[in-house]
């Protein structure tokens, strides 16, 4: 027994020194960051942006990997079986983290899987609608819809995405039915809302819609956020304007494999604090629309945890789910 101890003491104490060894000499070798999504979507358009001035920052290649699939399952299920040796990166999203694990019956990962590194920026969600609509306010689309019961549509990115989770919770705080249109992505469903084409509304996030409210083509209602958005200050909340209580934002992160040694994950996270406070990488991101956060590791993972428990009431109550 006391030999069997001293060889588990021994197997520790080398463990222990072999993950000190590796975080000492990392990094020593390109870093992938895996973006769940094609080229050209908001978090790959993100991580182009920090892309240069972390690998400068970490004095190391670093190589965007765009793996997109199942609303992002597959390229988070990549990362989640990789080592964890801190050559992986994650971009983490809402939908994916907090939103999949309760419409998808079968998922390819579990939170546990991964370590957060920092929570990078949140975006609200804003209500457009048609120009021809006749309403300016929030409060207008609801007593338009309580009027004409079952008369106008509102477009979603799909079954279970964010902006169709966003509306429906719009919905059920106003009292209204409003039938939902579900596309393949959030662009087909701005398309028939600026056309006029028998969509009338939807909730989206700022970078997508921001360029059509400006020539007219949409009209902006509110923001989703618990506060007003800085780049829309004169725009209120739905909580203000006619929803009292509501607040939802979509947030962006990024994560390794959990098991990833701690020092790595120190030097990874005070990296990408340096590149975010950067003046301007701050700048970029507002322009786009987005506030950037920061923050802690550990204040990460527990806001992780409370968007888990709201989204897990939110599907519930809508009772939407994806085979």
């Amino acid at each position: 027994m006391k030999t069997m101890i001293a060889r588990c003491a021994a197997a520790m104490v080398f463990a222990a020194g072999a993950s000190s060894v590796l975080a000492q000499a990392w990094p020593a070798k390109t870093i992938r960051w895996i973006v769940p999504w094609p080229p050209g979507g908001g978090a790959d358009v993100l991580a182009r942006i920090l892309q240069p001035s972390l690998a400068e920052a970490l004095g190391q290649t670093v190589v965007v990997d765009n793996r997109g699939g199942a609303a992002g399952n597959i390229g988070a299920e990549i990362a989640a079986k990789s080592p964890p040796d801190g050559y992986t990166i994650v971009f983490a999203y809402s939908g994916t983290h907090s939103i999949n694990p309760h419409i998808y019956r079968r998922m390819p990962f579990k939170e546990s899987d991964f370590a957060p590194l920092i929570w990078t920026a949140s975006v609200p969600q804003v209500v457009v609608v048609h120009p021809s609509l006749p309403v300016k306010t929030p409060k207008d689309i609801i007593a338009l819809a309580k009027s004409k019961p079952d008369q106008f549509t509102y477009g979603s990115s799909g079954n279970g995405a964010i902006n169709h989770l966003a509306m429906e919770l719009f919905k059920n705080m106003a009292g209204v039915n409003i039938t939902h249109v579900p596309y393949k992505g959030a662009p087909q469903a701005v398309t028939d809302v600026i056309g006029g084409n028998g969509v009338h509304m939807m909730l989206n996030s700022i970078p997508p819609v921001i360029q059509h409210v400006k020539s007219g083509r949409v009209r902006l209602l509110g923001v989703s956020s618990a506060r007003r958005s800085p780049q829309l200050p004169d725009v209120p909340t739905l909580s203000e304007a006619g929803v009292p209580g509501y607040e939802l934002s979509t947030w962006f992160g990024m994560l390794v494999p959990t098991n990833t040694p701690k020092d790595i994950i120190a030097r990874l996270h005070g990296a990408l604090v340096k590149v975010t406070r950067a003046p301007e990488t701050k700048t970029q991101f507002e322009t786009l629309g987005y506030d950037v956060v920061g923050g802690t590791p550990e204040e990460f993972a527990a806001y992780i945890r409370g968007e888990n428990e709201k989204y897990a009431k939110i599907v519930k109550l809508i009772g939407a789910k994806v085979d």
